[in-house]
């Protein structure tokens, strides 16, 4: 078993996938998002997740893109791997692989497919337990509304008791906070990492509900870094003042410039060479890319100096 002492918590942004413009993989870019995150304090990374645009990529390009990230890393922080799929078989061999090649835990969501089509949870048990028999790493649960699928605290809390590597929880769900402190209160010792997500526009919340650790955008983890370090230090004012200054950013993230924001930033900042999505994902809005800059000019993150 290969879980740390310590467990995993702090800040753990999700890398973008990047792409030239006819949407070919950028390799150069990826690796100078890498170092640039890294700079910019984060705990740790997670690739292939679906704001890295995951749903867009093919076999091969996963494969890349994991080997690419994992040896560039090259251990100076621990990278989570998003290796979900509908299928119990497939979800484990690629988990298998990512672990093979240097992943310090997997992120996987839920069975689903599509609009309608879900799996009981006896099945999402099985599901489960049959990644964990293939690995040796944590595995993060991601209660996202992507996948259509509700996933209550007490099936969660049995999981984690039930499933060996089933440790960490990524909630994204409405109500956030209030689900992560009642599976903290019914998982004890088995809830290792209760985790926040969805761009930290809940993270205050969360914090004060026992998260351990942020997944959130990749453009500005420096200021995000802020409000993580100021609660863990128990001085909330600081936690709360902090939180206020950044959640413009955080907010227009979350609710306008979506998938896109880390990219865009990125891309100003001379981090990226092209903050273009793959289509059929249609670019992000010009006016909404000029708002997002200028919140960000007024908070001076890192990512608008890292590569000028």
């Amino acid at each position: 078993m290969t879980h740390p002492a310590t467990p995993y918590g702090g800040i753990f942004p999700v890398l973008p996938t990047t792409f030239q413009e006819d949407g070919a993989l950028d390799l150069a870019s990826q690796r100078r998002a890498v170092d640039f995150m890294i700079d910019a304090g984060v705990d740790g990374l997670a690739i292939l997740a679906n704001f890295s645009e995951q749903f867009s990529l093919s076999d091969e390009e996963r494969e890349i893109i994991t080997r690419t990230v994992l040896e560039h890393v090259a251990g100076r922080v621990p990278v989570i791997v998003t290796t979900t799929h509908y299928a119990s078989q497939i979800c484990a061999a690629r988990s298998r692989r990512a672990q093979d090649m240097g992943a310090a835990m997997v992120m996987v969501m839920p069975p689903y497919h599509g609009a309608t089509f879900r799996v009981p949870e006896p099945q999402i048990h099985e599901f489960y337990a049959r990644v964990s028999d293939a690995i040796d790493i944590p595995i993060m649960i991601q209660d996202a509304p992507a996948s259509g699928t509700a996933l209550s605290p007490v099936f969660l809390a049995g999981m984690a008791r039930d499933i060996e590597h089933v440790s960490y929880f990524k909630m994204e769900t409405a109500g956030a906070a209030n689900k992560l402190r009642e599976l903290i209160r019914l998982g004890g010792e088995f809830i290792e990492g209760p985790w926040d997500g969805e761009e930290a526009i809940t993270l205050l919340a969360d914090l004060h509900a026992g998260a351990t650790g942020a997944m959130t955008g990749g453009g500005f983890p420096d200021g995000i870094r802020t409000i993580i370090d100021a609660h863990r230090q128990g001085d909330m004012d600081a936690a709360f003042a902090n939180y206020q200054k950044w959640l413009p950013l955080i907010n227009h993230e979350n609710r306008q410039a979506g998938m896109l924001a880390a990219k865009a930033l990125m891309k100003e900042g001379g981090v990226i060479a092209c903050d273009a999505p793959r289509h059929p994902l249609p670019p992000m809005h010009p006016e909404t890319r000029r708002e997002l800059l200028d919140i960000a000019r007024r908070l001076d993150p890192l990512v608008l100096r890292w590569g000028r």
